[in-house]
């Protein structure tokens, strides 16, 4: 043997052998605490266009001429009038197409979209629209799916027609389908060049939704929901849910019903953030409730809504601005009532909306949060007839609570008290925070209580925690690259670890259009054709699909793995799934440098092989995901050998610098 290449060899040994501190005991033999089904779940808000514009399918923006400029959206020519008194009392307004009265002349209407309109050729986009001929007889509509934007010879991608007939207003639809992909496409709408019409609630859907339902949600987007394996979805918002004044507030008695007739209402993002200024959002509503707990029942979540505790966002409003104590009782009304929407017996009231929307059948529903990040007296005090109310009708109903927008500190203490005195079942918590607070190593005067041994000192005797919102926002580095999605993954093993007190987990937010962001990092992001999903949705999912069934303890020197001193940056946590015979292990490398580890399976005897999943960046912690290269870090399966010896099954391992790996052992 080459004398040089075996010094090396020696050297390489005796430098694994110096690191071997990273020895971790495993003990499969002792079945810890449940693992939630509800542990790793998501969290859904209306922010950066998430549902018009992005998971709702709806290409059509201001469909019902209701926005408050009632021609946001559209570009007009020949004789449109606008009209007030259409049929659907909640959006009344619609447009009359008259003849210009000359051949070369056209009345049309045509609608932008979000950001254009993305279609894909060959395929097939419902169009429909309510229309009438108010003085009687027929009347044709031409609709055209056009590109205007390039030196297209023909903007028509696709073209069709559909035949109007009397005064009355009827549904009317016809099926388009495109001769090639566009993602900027406009659509129009030709009126009559003889007779007059009246259009409202102009529609433009992909026939493929997913499920295929008419008022459905966009494929793709609904489709990576569903690959996650969410165990809860936490619905509308967000500060959404409190608005920046209570008119303004999400209403969801609002969102249910014949989708025509919901009304318009301001998305309270729109204007607050003036550096990504949209004037033109608005919320339609036509994902709603409903679609709401269609979809947790399509992707087998628990549903989560939250509501109004009479508050309007406490940020942007003095005491003046929110409903008295005297005058809660609509809003205590809503939670009853959105409960007996979702489990009544379709002979109730609200049980029959349900049923006459298509879904007799209750929701199940078990969880409702009161009330979004919201703080001190002026809400500790509005709560408490709502919970009163709700254990009085629907005892079995899991009340969440919230301790503020911050994750220490006295008011997130003073909330946390008054959580415990009212009995709520989970407290929700919210924190953005920085890669220091993530991995622990934040200033202990100022954070506590950070990093992943955030929950091993929680009191197991007051109400379970709910992690509803949180991300690592990087310092100077807010958007979904690798480091951060790294330190969330290293986060998440001390609430797997403390699976005894933590009951579920949200990142947030969701959803992002890469034209419409007003805030990262965000899990999934898309335009108008493609979509991708971040590193944090691989963290995310890694997590969900690999939860287990009960917690394993798992130590280094009796000690959990959380970054501690001598632990050079590891992170780790187990469980054990009893519907599979597994022993999963998540540990994360946040160090520099390559770590070799050794896992000794107490409890395993006999060779096997681990199944492994690696999730690591391709040449910077900077490098991220993207619409041109989707996949450009996603998790890599392989296998590592276990070996034994005489008291239990040995895995030795070299984790790479700055990476994620889980291990899947038969027991």
């Amino acid at each position: 043997m080459n004398l040089k290449l075996f010094s090396l060899s020696l050297a390489f040994t005796a430098s694994l052998s110096a690191q071997a501190q990273h020895v971790m005991d495993v003990n499969t033999k002792k079945i810890g605490a449940p693992v939630s089904s509800t542990m790793y779940g998501l969290f859904f808000e209306d922010i950066n266009y998430a549902a018009d514009g992005g998971l709702y399918a709806e290409l059509v923006k201001n469909r019902s001429f209701d926005f408050p400029n009632p021609f946001t959206g559209w570009d007009i020519s020949g004789k449109v009038t606008l009209k007030n008194d259409g049929p659907f009392d909640k959006n009344p307004n619609y447009v009359r197409l008259a003849p210009s009265g000359h051949r070369d002349k056209h009345t049309m209407i045509e609608n932008h979209g979000f950001f254009g309109m993305g279609v894909k050729g060959g395929e097939e986009y419902r169009f429909s629209v309510w229309a009438r001929v108010p003085n009687g007889g027929t009347a044709k509509l031409w609709i055209d799916i056009v590109d205007n934007a390039t030196m297209s010879d023909d903007q028509k991608l696709g073209n069709g027609s559909v035949e109007v007939s009397g005064k009355e207003w009827k549904k009317y639809t016809t099926v388009i389908k495109p001769k090639r992909t566009f993602a900027k496409a406009h659509l129009r709408v030709w009126g009559d060049s003889k007779v007059t019409t009246d259009v409202e609630h102009v529609s433009l859907f992909p026939a493929k939704t997913y499920k295929g339902r008419e008022n459905g949600l966009r494929e793709d987007l609904a489709k990576a929901l569903e690959d996650i394996h969410p165990g809860v979805f936490r619905f509308p918002g967000g500060c959404i849910v409190e608005g920046t004044d209570l008119e303004t507030r999400y209403q969801w008695k609002n969102t249910v019903g014949p989708v025509e007739n919901r009304p318009l209402n301001e998305n309270r993002w729109h204007y607050t953030f003036t550096s990504r200024y949209f004037p033109d959002y608005f919320q339609t509503y036509g994902l709603g409730f409903f679609e709401f707990f269609q979809l947790c029942e399509d992707i087998k979540a628990e549903p989560l809504p939250v509501l109004s505790v009479g508050l309007a966002c406490q940020f942007q409003n003095g005491e003046d601005a929110h409903a008295k104590m005297d005058e809660l009782q609509p809003f205590i009304d809503d939670c009853l009532d959105l409960i007996e929407f979702a489990n009544g017996p379709v002979d109730s009231k609200w049980g029959k909306v349900r049923a006459d929307m298509g879904h007799p059948a209750p929701f199940n529903m078990k969880y409702i949060g009161i009330g979004n990040e919201q703080w001190d007296d002026l809400y500790f005090e509005r709560l408490k007839p709502f919970v009163a109310a709700v254990r009085a009708k629907y005892p079995n109903i899991k009340i969440v609570g919230t301790s503020g927008p911050d994750s220490e500190g006295k008011m997130f203490e003073k909330g946390w008290k008054a959580m415990k005195e009212q009995k709520a079942d989970l407290v929700d918590e919210h924190f953005y925070r920085n890669e220091q607070w993530f991995l622990g190593t934040a200033p202990k005067d100022r954070y506590p209580n950070c990093g992943a041994l955030r929950y091993d000192s929680y009191d197991r005797k007051g109400p379970k925690v709910f992690a509803g919102e949180y991300a690592c926002h990087g310092s100077g580095k807010k958007w979904n690259h690798f480091e951060s999605s790294l330190y969330e993954a290293a986060f998440m093993t001390g609430i797997e670890r403390n699976a005894d007190i933590v009951e579920m987990a949200t990142y947030a937010p969701l959803f992002a259009h890469v034209e419409g962001w007003q805030w990262r990092p965000d899990m999934i992001w898309y335009d108008n054709l493609r979509m991708f999903k971040s590193v944090s949705y691989y963290v995310q999912q890694l997590y969900a699909m690999n939860k287990g069934t009960n917690v394993l303890s798992l130590t280094m020197d009796k000690k959990p793995v959380a970054g501690q001193p001598g632990q050079d940056g590891l992170f780790a946590s187990s469980v054990f799934d009893n519907t599979t015979g597994e022993i999963i292990i998540k540990v994360i490398n946040t160090s520099k440098q390559p770590q070799p580890i050794t896992l000794n399976l107490q409890g395993i005897k006999g060779d096997r092989t681990a199944e492994t999943l690696t999730l690591s960046h391709n040449g910077s912690m900077d490098d991220e995901n993207t619409l041109d290269q989707p996949e450009k870090i996603k998790p890599i399966a392989g296998s590592v050998q276990c070996v034994a010896d005489k008291k239990q099954t040995v895995l030795n391992d070299q984790l790479p610098a700055m990476s994620f790996r889980l291990y899947k052992v038969k027991k």
